[in-house]
């Protein structure tokens, strides 16, 4: 083999135990022996997602982080609310690996020409429990990085990626032309400005705070609405005459902002068509789709958009096998030919394993702000 490989290695679990407890920890599992059509993979770069921190802490209230153990194999407890413990019901007892994608070395391939063929290669892959030293997967699971990509470069060239460009393909493929986000100054948000851009695809991009609005603008953003400002529902408005914007993208899936979206919709349409009223409002379809859940009140529609819209769920995993493995793998080839310029992540920090359990960087990511995207890299 390329190199000396230890016979246990390390990978971060998390568990939620039945007195309301959960417990973050560094467990040794056995580094497995790669199949023949297997890569076993030296992880150097996972990120911490927003899915990602959805598994490592649940519902857990933060201001409850204690830590023990040692420095090299710390381990975090929080409580869980009483309220949010019958959702967790399912979860009691089992020690879950975390991490949804990474990148790293292949130090081992089984026999297979597919195999052999990465030994030595840096690449990506996605199949969760990243969040470990090391990563047996299928070959045909990789996707191999450009010789000048580093892993951190194509750590998150996975579930970010992706998913802004399932959005657009979303959106061509149910008749649209042009399309809404929210919490748009994100890592995602950011991408998908960048595809948009480049595909001369009209995006309105709504955030929540004024220096998000003027960190898009700064990258060339056209439409963006601040839902703080007091004249959001107009701007954003604006914003759908302009770009004829009829499908949305929610990250926030919880509160009212999904049907303020499908309010102004139906109030943009009426701008652009002034003459064809009718008492069930607009025949055109509006749909926003709820993918993520920053704020975790419920979603609150009250309806004033006439009849024809929609509100859904989207995930990315179940999109991709709607599409089928053609149209899924000329989108990631789309991402490794730009995993530099359009499909660029950028981290405020990078961590080792034992360094993400500590109680000053669990409350750095947990807060998921903007511009706090945190990588590990497990061979620290």
């Amino acid at each position: 083999m390329p190199e000396s490989l230890p016979a246990t290695a390390l990978q971060l679990r998390s568990l939620v135990q039945a007195d309301g407890t959960l417990q973050i920890s560094l467990e040794s599992v056995p580094v497995p022996q790669p199949g023949p059509d297997e890569v076993l993979v030296r992880i150097q770069a996972t990120p911490i997602n927003p899915s990602d921190i959805g598994l490592l802490l649940g519902p857990a209230d933060l201001s409850t982080v204690q830590v023990a153990g040692t420095a090299e194999r710390p381990v975090v407890t929080v409580r869980i609310p009483e309220r949010a413990m019958p959702a967790m019901a399912a979860r009691v007892g089992q020690s879950l690996p975390v991490g949804n994608e990474g990148a790293g070395l292949v130090v081992a391939a089984g026999a297979s020409p597919a195999a052999q063929a990465l030994l030595g290669r840096t690449v990506a892959l996605i199949g969760g429990a990243m969040y470990a030293q090391y990563r047996c997967m299928p070959a045909a699971q990789c996707l191999v990085l450009p010789e000048d990509a580093t892993a951190a470069d194509g750590a998150s060239c996975f579930v970010n990626p992706l998913t802004s460009l399932g959005m657009v393909e979303t959106m061509k493929r149910e008749g649209h032309t042009a399309l809404v986000h929210t919490a748009a100054a994100s890592n995602l948000g950011q991408m998908l400005n960048r595809i948009c851009l480049k595909d001369g695809i009209g995006l309105v991009n709504i955030v929540r705070k004024p220096e998000q609005a003027e960190l898009l603008r700064g990258h060339g953003a056209v439409h963006v609405c601040d839902s703080s400002a007091p004249h959001f529902m107009a701007q954003l408005t604006e914003a759908l005459v302009a770009t004829g914007a009829t499908i949305g993208f929610d990250a926030t899936g919880g509160g009212t902002l999904a049907g303020q979206i499908l309010q102004c919709m139906e109030a943009s349409i009426a701008r652009r068509t002034p003459s064809e009223y009718s008492r069930y409002g607009s025949s055109v379809h509006k749909q926003v789709y709820l993918y993520g859940g920053l704020d975790t009140r419920p979603t609150e529609i009250h309806r004033s958009f006439g009849m024809a819209w929609g509100v859904g769920g989207w995930l990315l995993f179940p999109f991709l096998q709607k599409i089928g493995e053609p149209a899924a793998q000329a989108l990631r080839a789309r991402v490794a030919a730009e995993l530099k310029t359009t499909f660029a992540s950028h981290y405020a920090r990078t961590v080792s394993l034992a360094d993400a359990l500590s109680a000053e960087n669990i409350a750095f990511y947990g807060a998921r702000n903007t511009g706090a995207k945190v990588l590990i890299d497990p061979s620290l």
